[in-house]
């Protein structure tokens, strides 16, 4: 189907410049279920039956181009993450065809780069003005306004009927090239589980790992899913004492058990890490470095 998109940049002096974009539109259902799910998390408890689910991406489109819409998203476009923070760029997994993953998996060299560079074209014929670069695993956009966008390119996973089995597999173009797996909604699962467990230290960790590298170590390389893999991993039974109770650890303690688990699982260079709940294995190459820093700044 082909959907119109009005993005703020592209208004001009009262003159709304559209752009029209092809896509399938069930590839598009898990956007719709979570543009939903925000307004409706967002909604006061009064209003909350009035959020309707959009039927089409066209819709969904339709909605963000309205200025209270766009006026709402700038404050809450990271609830989605529970653990991203204000600085933190909004997360897009977008579906591609099963033939896009044929023609580059039988590419030599490196054809995950190769994807996330057409990709990275794509997108550059629509927003030629807009700074895109492809970077790792994603392709990175930073608009006019100060939004800021990353697009994983994924493929559905079929089981042995040729059924979708709930996870994706995406490109990594790091270490020579190769394909990696996802399941969001079995990790994001395992992520709120652990972070009531903890009485929300999990997410607390992650937020405050996310804002020392966005204000001290921006200059490096340091991906959400292994910061959340990382914590998810490292935390162990610690937790937040509850209201009125004293707690029996001394101060530093806990920041000191995360460096350990750090210190204790690299060897040669590579941190082993698995992703919450669906334990696929994490890259961690390109993030290592920045993830020391960050630790040992906490610490």
């Amino acid at each position: 189907m082909k959907i119109r998109v009005l993005y703020e940049e592209n208004i001009k002096n009262g003159h709304k410049f559209y752009t029209t974009i092809d896509i399938p539109d069930n590839d598009y259902s898990i956007i719709l279920d979570i543009d939903y799910e925000q307004r409706l998390a967002e909604a006061k408890p009064e209003k909350k039956a009035e959020v309707k689910r959009c039927e089409t991406v066209q819709e969904m489109f339709d909605l963000m181009n309205s200025k209270e819409y766009n006026n709402w998203r700038r404050f809450h476009r990271h609830l989605g993450n529970p653990t991203a923070i204000d600085s933190s760029d909004l997360d897009i997994l977008m579906i591609l065809p099963e033939r896009e993953y044929l023609r580059h998996d039988s590419l030599k060299e490196n054809g995950q780069s190769r994807l996330l560079q057409s990709v990275r074209q794509a997108i550059m014929n629509t927003y030629p003005r807009s700074d895109i670069r492809a970077d790792g695993q994603v392709v990175k956009i930073a608009f006019s306004d100060g939004m800021k966008f990353e697009i994983l390119p994924a493929f559905k996973n079929a089981d042995w009927y040729g059924n979708w089995d709930g996870t994706y597999k995406y490109p990594d173009s790091n270490m020579g090239g190769n394909w990696r797996s996802t399941n969001p909604k079995t990790e994001q699962g395992a992520m709120k589980s652990k972070n009531a467990s903890s009485n929300g230290l999990l997410f607390d960790t992650c937020k405050h790992m996310r804002f020392v590298r966005d204000n001290y170590f921006s200059s490096y390389h340091l991906s959400g899913i292994v910061i959340d893999s990382f914590v998810y991993n490292a935390i162990g039974g610690w937790r937040w004492t509850p209201p009125g109770n004293g707690s029996s650890a001394a101060s530093g303690t806990y920041e000191k058990v995360l460096l350990d688990y750090l210190n204790q699982n690299s060897v040669w260079g590579m941190l082993s890490l698995t992703a919450p709940g669906s334990g696929q294995s994490v890259s961690t190459e390109s993030s290592l470095e920045c993830l020391k820093k960050v630790i040992n700044y906490i610490v």
